[in-house]
């Protein structure tokens, strides 16, 4: 299992799909080069993921913070988060509760894991396996100044725009 970070979430209010960009916490590749894992998502799953990223609450609970409350009724809490699965471009997961001594294994969507897991602090890997095939380069340079820094965001927002779910797919 690989650490990872949201490196990146992009909120799409039209028929293209949103997605949210995975970094694993290792090593170059090479000298300044890094992998990315992006996943599609819905909106209204992007939509709950900012929220989650934003830490936003409502007077009412959300679905999510639902969930959350009745895991601390019940003495559980999140665990931990895998990413443990790509087929084409479905990604699979597994939420892990922790009841007292006790892990609890559920099947997820990783949109949905991943919202719980930020909620909570709890920390997100993904399988080496899926790494492996769902993950692209990424070249990382050096910044010099904030312009460089706006510039780089710029080539990754265009990275990202030319992947489809497609790209994915196993030949």
């Amino acid at each position: 299992m690989v650490p990872v970070s949201i490196q990146m979430l992009i909120v799409s209010n039209g028929p293209v799909s949103s997605v949210v960009v995975l970094q694993p916490f290792e090593e170059a590749v090479q000298p300044g080069i890094f992998r990315v894992v992006p996943i599609w998502i819905g909106t209204n799953e992007a939509a709950q993921l900012s929220l989650a990223l934003e830490q936003t609450r409502f007077s009412r609970p959300m679905t999510h913070d639902l969930f959350l409350d009745a895991l601390t009724n019940l003495d559980a809490r999140i665990d931990h988060v895998i990413i443990n699965d790509v087929k084409g471009t479905t990604f699979f997961a597994r939420l892990t509760l922790q009841q007292h001594d006790r892990l609890i294994e559920l099947d997820a969507r990783p949109s949905d894991a991943m919202a719980l897991a930020i909620r909570q602090k709890a920390p997100i890997y993904i399988e080496e396996s899926v790494l492996e095939r769902a993950s692209f380069p990424y070249v990382l340079r050096k910044r010099e100044n904030s312009l460089d820094m706006e510039e780089e965001l710029d080539q990754f927002h265009e990275f990202i725009a030319i992947l489809a779910p497609q790209d994915f797919e196993e030949e």
